[in-house]
């Protein structure tokens, strides 16, 4: 549990010469043993559920882009901020980095951290929420409430292959055989890249579902009421963000780019209501493809949510 040369290195850029002007790169530490706790940053170079759901694959450059793009931000957090390296999938071994991935996420946790995990594809929320389960094995039947925008419900059926596509239904399965509830909300879902399958699916499960169409200026203190209420009902919250749940044009560079999604203007209160719950425990970001961005635009969206979640 340690950053390796290859991610400190990302982390360059200006030096204002003003007082009190640091930017991420002064202020980010690689992490160490006896680091006291703070922000992690975790990255997951792995697009090997992308490439089996038929994706467009790329995401495993995503780590290193997030970084680059978070570098120069302006750096307003009292907390420390370390970088914990990356776990690579190595082989087309899924399961072995989610695996690993699992392990590092409950090390971070026990060591009183706040992991931000940096996908690679989706398929990074099964071997985060391993990690979450694994730190909290000790609690009876904890209730880990998962909130991902996504595009996507990624519920589809794990019997057949693994793959960003099936997380949250390999999810359910483990809630399902440990004896845990199973607490899930969607938000951002376009219903023309869903199936009538799914969703029914999705109704079965009792998921908390919220159409990207359906997020707008008008309805967000609803919205950040639902999600304050689901939050209650929960000991721990665990945040994912797709950013194919982002439109096209503010997120062009993902594996599959959403012709309509949701704003990022109304995505940052909605985490802000989550954070404000004060049982975020864990936070990953996916789907990131530098290799088909513009201009840095999707990986510069991405940095500025990790900076709203160090805040």
């Amino acid at each position: 549990m340690h950053a390796d040369r290859h991610s400190m290195e990302a982390w360059g850029g200006r030096t204002d010469p003003e007082p009190d002007s640091p930017r991420w790169h002064q202020r980010i530490r690689a992490l160490g043993r006896d680091s006291q706790p703070g922000l992690a940053l975790l990255g997951f170079a792995c697009d090997e559920g992308v490439r089996r759901n038929h994706g467009r694959v790329g995401a495993a450059a995503a780590p290193l882009a997030m970084r680059k793009a978070l570098a120069n931000l302006a750096w307003h957090r009292q907390a420390p901020a370390y970088d914990a390296g990356d776990v690579v999938c190595e082989d087309g071994d899924l399961e072995a980095a989610q695996a690993r991935l699992g392990r590092t996420v409950c090390a971070l946790l026990d060591a009183g951290h706040f992991p931000v995990v940096l996908g690679g594809g989706h398929e990074v929320a099964f071997g985060s929420w391993s990690g979450l389960a694994e730190h909290l094995s000790g609690n009876h039947a904890p209730r880990i409430g998962i909130v991902n925008f996504d595009a996507h419900f990624d519920l589809r059926d794990p019997a057949h292959v693994h793959s960003s596509g099936t997380p949250f239904a390999q999810i359910a399965e483990q809630c399902a055989a440990r004896g845990w509830p199973f607490r899930y909300a969607c938000l951002g879902v376009s219903r023309a890249s869903n199936t009538r399958a799914l969703f029914q699916l999705a109704a079965d499960l009792g998921v908390l579902v919220r159409e990207d169409r359906e997020i707008r200026e008008s309805s967000l203190d609803a919205i950040g009421a639902e999600l304050e209420a689901f939050a209650a009902a929960c000991d721990v919250l665990y945040l994912t963000i797709d950013i194919d749940v982002l439109p096209a044009c503010e997120a062009p560079g993902v594996s599959a780019p959403a012709a309509r999604g949701v704003r990022l203007e109304l995505l940052e209160p909605l985490i802000e209501r989550l954070k404000g719950s004060g049982k975020l425990r864990l936070a990953d970001l996916a789907e990131l493809n530098p290799e088909y961005d513009i201009d840095n635009r999707t990986a510069k969206v991405a940095a500025r949510l990790i900076h709203l979640l160090s805040l």
